[in-house]
């Protein structure tokens, strides 16, 4: 269960070797030690994720999960639960691709929309049906600012997170009764591995200060966060430009 100031002692990671489900599981652990559920496909990345998170003190247990694999998430997820209640669950996989390759290939444009999208709706659906049955969790689902207004430089990943965005919104919705919150995170440009060798965007964040916003939106039950928080603004005012004027933007 998680405390009355916010520490869970549970931790569940759908992607687990993203380096921001990684910082914010370390965010955690930095309280109290945690038993984690690394969920993701086995490699080396994963093995390396589940000793940074276990030599930090940690119970870590790693779970086999391939978001294209949607037959198999029920299993998956029932699986992350069977060593007891998950008191918070981080959504944190997807792919960015090369944007004008994701438009223009058949393959990729699918293999975006499945993991992006579909994968994510499939996750979320079995996972609800768990927190619903133990009756407390909160979910940080990582979305994205590109979702929020989709850009012609990367619209097919920022149509697949207009997706996500809505569908872990009104997730939020059907699970509040249940006693479940959902923390929707819509970071703008994170220094990740996923985007080495790409330029920066203004208001670059680090996995570390995405990881902060998330956890704080957590803990204090927000339904819809920006990191860093200032994006906020910066997107309100691109979605109310005129649709001719927007697309000479050079973003």
């Amino acid at each position: 269960m998680i405390d009355a100031v916010g520490n869970p002692q549970s931790l569940l990671l759908l992607g687990g070797t993203s380096d921001i489900a990684l910082a914010i599981a370390e965010r955690y652990a930095a309280r109290r030690p945690l038993r984690v559920v690394l969920a993701a496909r086995p490699s080396e990345r994963r093995t390396a994720a589940a000793k940074r998170l276990s030599d930090a003190g940690n119970d870590v247990v790693e779970l086999d999960f391939d978001a294209t694999d949607t037959d198999s998430h029920p299993t998956a997820i029932a699986e992350a639960f069977a060593g007891g209640d998950i008191d918070v669950s981080v959504v944190a996989f997807g792919l960015l691709g090369d944007p004008e390759e994701a438009w223009q290939d058949h393959a990729t444009a699918v293999q975006l929309a499945t993991v992006n999208y579909t994968a994510a709706v499939s996750a979320g659906v079995a996972l609800a049906e768990r927190l619903k049955q133990q009756g407390h969790g909160s979910v940080i689902a990582l979305s994205s600012v590109a979702g929020e207004r989709v850009r012609r430089s990367n619209f097919v990943y920022g149509s697949t997170k207009a997706g996500f965005d809505g569908f872990y919104l009104g997730l939020g919705e059907a699970l509040a009764p249940h006693g479940v919150r959902v923390s929707v995170v819509r970071p703008g440009f994170v220094r990740t591995k996923m985007t080495d060798g790409l330029d920066a965007a203004p208001l670059a964040v680090s996995a570390e200060q995405v990881a902060e916003v998330a956890v704080d939106a957590a803990t204090k039950g927000k339904e819809l966060v920006w990191a860093p928080p200032p994006m906020r603004f910066v997107m309100s005012a691109l979605r109310h430009i005129p649709r001719p004027l927007f697309r000479k933007l050079p973003i």
